[in-house]
């Protein structure tokens, strides 16, 4: 049976995920708490075809179904991955890599792990803004290093490290959500000498589809240029589907494991399109975009519009209102005042119609996020000390 390695061995060792890199068995490598899927897991890697018990890995994820399911990676394929980013991203002036999301997270396992296998550079381990001391200490004594982010946790680098400079990082990377645009320059003021760049794909992709710096383009939808090999299409309804020779060889849940074949085009869970010029336009993943009074919802295009008049933390969770429409709730943090709510209303009725905006204005003291830093939705819509700041009357 395929070994399992859970993300608190790693934390206490990093030699344990190197020695499960060098031995041939496929292994698995996993958060701590996997609750009831625990078990997939296991029958998972006890039933692989015998092609797959030997020179891959696998990483647990809701990929493009939001359904949880292990990813299986050929480690051959994603080494090659990391040579390419580190090609592209321009990376041998990097001297090292601070870790700052969990390296169960694929965009960081390969991106940084990997790469630092690869190059033999060394992985600075911390445990992100779960300590922001911690990591401020790690980023002023960074010499030369690259970190990876998602965009939600922006605000809460902002908040946490106001006045603080880390001249030391000298590449920022984001991918796993929304590029924050509208913070570039909170961005370039943390990191002074950093060049940053906005990274798209997801875990199917292992995880990377895209790349641009962040100054190719102002809008956020632009993620940039298909990496080397890799081919992009979208679906009769829009949706984005992809071809790569880096990608997962496989993929199992409760219904057992599935190959993906070299030919086989693979959904990414997103809306988009590749333009004339080659670049991708992202619209909004495919469970962010819905009718409501007969009009397309983009909930992403609305969260735009609200980062011009709340620089916090903001999310939203679906509902559906009294009369069995689609909608959503609006979510920041910390609570605003009257005059912040009043602002967003204000850029909302400039912005969008009425059927865009949001069936509610809440708010809690810190939103919830899962370990790979992304903002958890689900137990955002089961909180129950949201603060409700207005409503939709009709």
């Amino acid at each position: 049976m395929s070994k399992i390695l859970y993300a608190s061995e790693v934390t206490t060792d990093i030699h344990r995920l190197d020695s499960a890199w060098e031995d041939p068995e496929t292994f698995a490598f996993i958060p701590d708490k996997t609750g009831e899927v625990h078990g997939m897991i296991e029958a998972a890697l006890a039933e692989l075809p015998p092609p797959y018990r030997t020179g891959h890995f696998a990483l647990l994820t809701s990929g493009s179904t939001g359904r949880p399911k292990l990813v299986f990676g050929s480690r051959d394929r994603s080494s090659s991955l990391a040579r390419v980013l580190h090609a592209h991203q321009q990376s041998e002036e990097v001297n090292e890599t601070v870790v700052v999301l969990p390296l169960t997270y694929c965009y960081s396992f390969v991106n940084q792990f990997l790469w630092a296998r690869q190059h033999d550079r060394p992985l600075v381990l911390t445990k992100g803004l779960t300590r922001p001391d911690e990591l401020k200490s790690a980023l002023t004594a960074a010499k030369d290093s690259m970190i990876c982010l998602v965009g939600a946790q922006v605000p809460l680098l902002s908040e946490y490290y106001d006045g603080s400079v880390f001249p030391g990082v000298i590449r920022v990377h984001f991918a796993g959500g929304r590029f924050p645009s509208e913070r570039l320059e909170d961005l370039r003021r943390l990191f002074p000498n950093a060049l940053i760049f906005n990274n798209y794909g997801c875990a199917e992709a292992m995880p990377r589809l895209t790349l641009r710096p962040a100054d190719a383009a102002e809008e956020t939808s632009h993620v940039g240029w298909p990496l080397p090999g890799i081919e992009i299409d979208s679906s009769p309804e829009g949706e984005l589907l992809f071809r790569s020779p880096y990608g997962a060889v496989g993929q199992a849940d409760d219904n057992g494991f599935r190959v993906i074949g070299p030919a086989d085009w693979v959904a990414t869970g997103d809306l988009g399109r590749q333009l004339d010029d080659g670049h991708v336009e992202l619209l909004a993943r495919s469970s962010e975009v819905f009718k409501r009074h007969g009009e397309k919802i983009s909930i992403p295009v609305v969260l735009s519009s609200v980062s011009l008049a709340w620089r916090g933390p903001v999310s939203t969770y679906r509902e559906v209102d009294g009369s069995g429409e689609d909608g959503y709730v609006l979510v920041i943090s910390p609570h605003p005042g009257d005059g912040d709510v009043r602002k967003i209303l204000l850029t909302l009725r400039n912005k969008h119609a009425r059927s865009h905006w949001p069936l509610r204005i809440e708010s809690i003291d810190e939103l919830p996020f899962l370990p790979n830093g992304k903002i958890d939705v689900q137990e955002l819509g089961e909180q129950v000390d949201l603060k409700q700041h207005w409503r939709q009357r009709i």
